[in-house]
């Protein structure tokens, strides 16, 4: 719905205020290129369940270290491509990276999706989503107990349509905005990302949406208007930042990679 590509959008502008004019980095144009189609959501479509990224995160469980992990090697990889001047593959890293921040900061990937879908499909695991009927229409013991199942995803007020309908309001809050407010790293946090590495930031930044309770808000009254004025002024800039910061990191580690060679 265009909000990964506008964060991203935003994001590289903000990392052309901090990072020299002659510092190697992928274009807005070349980062989107691996968006939509060709980024993490299309590999849903053209491959379910084969190596599908996982962008859920628990705030409130540190060892729930999957999308860490999946960050910490987009900021390895973006890095070497950068240091080795691979456009295309700084360019795929960077939008990847970008997307996983932004999912993992997204309160609606916050709720246990992986445990629930095991427990609608009877304890199977996600691997086993291997076609797109799979992934849509989930099983059940008997006729009745599959409806009941896929009602409690997909019915009114289920475990999907809420995520999307929370997701819309999100894209549709965006896409009525004007000009953000805040969304600059500060220079404690530019330091910061120099000497402790970019994730203490994004685990600062998790629980900062995690404390605004957005999705819990949603779930039971539906999109208000302070979900509205907290996207715009919490949720999105805390996003914007993060990208921002996570991809200043990367070059950090280019030029010192680049230094060494």
């Amino acid at each position: 719905m265009g909000v990964h590509q506008r964060i991203d959008r935003i994001a590289r502008r903000e990392l052309s205020l901090v990072l020299p004019r002659k510092r190697f980095f992928p274009s807005e144009h070349d980062i989107l290129h691996f968006e939509g189609l060709n980024g993490p959501d299309g590999i849903k479509r053209k491959s379910p369940g084969q190596d599908e990224p996982w962008h859920y995160i628990d705030p409130s469980d540190h060892s729930d270290d999957g999308l860490r992990q999946m960050i910490r090697d987009h900021i390895h990889n973006l890095s070497v491509a950068l240091a080795d001047g691979n456009g295309p593959r700084a360019a795929f890293e960077a939008a990847w990276m970008a997307h996983a921040i932004a999912d993992g900061l997204t309160p609606a990937h916050h709720y246990p999706l992986e445990e629930k879908l095991e427990e609608l499909r009877g304890g199977q695991g996600l691997e086993t989503r291997t076609s797109t009927r799979k992934k849509l229409v989930l099983p059940g013991n008997n006729r009745r107990h599959q409806l009941r199942n896929n009602w409690e995803f997909w019915g009114a007020k289920g475990v999907m349509t809420t995520h999307v309908a929370f997701e819309l309001g999100i894209a549709t809050t965006l896409a009525a905005s004007g000009k953000l407010p805040d969304v600059t790293p500060s220079s404690n946090d530019l330091v910061r990302v120099k000497t402790e590495g970019f994730m203490p930031l994004f685990d600062e930044a998790l629980h900062r949406v995690a404390g605004l309770a957005l999705y819990e808000e949603f779930s039971r009254v539906g999109w208000t208007r302070r979900l509205a004025r907290e996207t715009k002024r919490e949720l999105i800039p805390e996003i914007v930042r993060a990208v921002t910061l996570a991809w200043y990191k990367s070059a950090l580690d280019a030029e010192k990679r680049t230094k060494k060679q």
